[in-house]
């Protein structure tokens, strides 16, 4: 009989709760997540979607602020120990990945891509960065230009000798039209 009973009370108990229990699984979700709005600077927002990327290393979310409406996008990522870059002199930096993509970015100026395949794009050569150094946690960075060089290839052409030609210094002509030549372009 008590168990009934017992049983009855729970019940009700979470029918009167059910819509405070809701609100609190929603605040929860976005407490703490909470960004300011590049329009108004208030920090009280809503998640309207998200998304993984980078093979669900990063996840980037759509947000409307509450108070002015304004939409934004923001990008979370795994903040794992960073490894180094050993350059051609030896010198040893830690890996910068605003670097990389200022020179994707570059390469791909004025190309018809989109900010999301350059970000992509970026992510894949981040990570594969990342796989490459696991051991030592270092890369040289004629590695990096080469896992630059090799997707852009496979991208755009044009973006290719482009970054082709800054990263590999180019001395004469004749270098410049070997690699074209190379390409196939």
């Amino acid at each position: 009989m008590t168990l009934y009973i017992w049983h009855y009370i729970c019940g009700a108990i979470c029918i009167v709760l059910k819509p405070y229990i809701w609100y609190y699984v929603w605040r929860f979700q976005t407490e703490g997540s909470n960004m300011r709005c590049p329009h108004c600077g208030t920090i009280e927002d809503k998640v309207i979607e998200s998304r993984s990327l980078a093979n669900g290393d990063a996840v980037r979310r759509r947000r409307e602020c509450i108070s002015c409406g304004y939409r934004f996008t923001s990008y979370e990522k795994i903040d794992e120990r960073q490894f180094m870059v050993v350059k051609k002199d030896g010198r040893r930096e830690p890996f910068d990945r605003i670097k990389l993509e200022r020179g994707v970015v570059r390469a791909l100026e004025k190309r018809p891509f989109s900010q999301m395949q350059i970000e992509n794009l970026v992510n894949e050569i981040e990570d594969e960065t990342a796989i490459l150094s696991k051991g030592s946690r270092e890369i040289s960075s004629s590695i990096i230009g080469d896992l630059v060089l090799e997707r852009l290839g496979k991208l755009d052409k044009v973006a290719y000798i482009r970054f082709a030609s800054v990263y590999r210094h180019f001395n004469d002509l004749d270098e410049f039209i070997d690699e074209i030549k190379k390409v196939g372009v």
